[in-house]
């Protein structure tokens, strides 16, 4: 895999972990002793973005935040799906030039 594909991918599989944990938050909102999840992201030194979940250590109860944090990752993932898309046609239309 390319580096500009790999790099998408990152930042879907971010995506996805931010959108399952404000689902998580979503869900548990009314559970006793529930705690917050947060997700973190950080480079990676190779190329794309790594997240990680931890547990909140302030309010857990901040349906704002998370149906906020739903809609900028579901714009995330769309925004790095049309970069491996783009990566994809192009490199298939070089091999159809090349052959």
């Amino acid at each position: 895999m390319n580096v500009i594909s790999s790099i998408a991918l990152s930042g879907m599989n971010a995506a996805q972990t931010r959108l399952q944990a404000t689902a998580h938050n979503i869900a548990n909102l009314n559970t006793p002793g529930f705690k917050r999840q947060e997700v973190s992201q950080s480079t990676v030194t190779e190329g794309g973005t790594l997240a990680q979940v931890s547990d909140s250590a302030g309010s857990s109860v901040e349906l704002e935040t998370d149906m906020v944090q739903q809609l900028q990752a579901k714009n995330s993932y769309l925004a790095n799906l049309s970069v491996f898309k783009a990566n994809n046609a192009m490199l298939g239309t070089l091999l159809n030039i090349k052959a």
